[in-house]
């Protein structure tokens, strides 16, 4: 038994790894159940509607609602895009290319959001840049309300 940097480092206490079952494998499954990412890209579809309705109907212009839309839309599109790198065959391959999947497509998303940020006084003539940003931030905030709001884990 060796001690390196103060911890034990006996090699032949391994843990051992058990392999489950199909059957384990389900029930584990079921007892923790995921969040998808398109429930989450659905919640920030209506959410998002809802701000670009609020938007234009207290403003009573309807730029006003445009440029929230477009904010919505902005988180929207590259969310959508992350969740179908996520959810493709090549990223579910193994956990290596799972990791790697996930930093690619989390960076395709940001780069899309913000090259759509910089397009938006081209594309939304007389961009309201609050209302924008009010689309922005509600849509965003859809992720930590779907992390309320996700499946809670079943005791076995």
């Amino acid at each position: 038994m060796a001690l390196a940097h103060g911890f034990d480092t006996d090699e032949s206490e391994e843990p051992e790894i058990k392999r489950l079952t199909r059957q384990e494998a389900q029930a584990l499954r079921q007892s923790d159940p995921s969040l998808s990412p398109w429930s989450v890209v659905g919640l920030q579809c209506v959410a998002g509607l809802l701000v670009a309705l609020v938007a234009w109907g207290v403003s009573g212009k309807a730029v006003v609602g445009w440029s929230a839309a477009y904010g919505v839309i902005a988180v929207i599109i590259p969310a959508a895009l992350f969740a179908r790198g996520l959810m493709s065959q090549f990223s579910s391959l193994n956990a290596a290319t799972a990791g790697f999947g996930f930093f690619v497509w989390e960076a395709v998303k940001m780069a899309v959001s913000v090259a759509m940020i910089v397009a938006a006084p081209r594309l939304i003539p007389d961009l309201s840049w609050l209302a924008m940003l009010a689309g922005l931030f509600v849509t965003l905030k859809m992720y930590w309300l779907a992390l309320l709001m996700r499946p809670k884990p079943k005791q076995i």
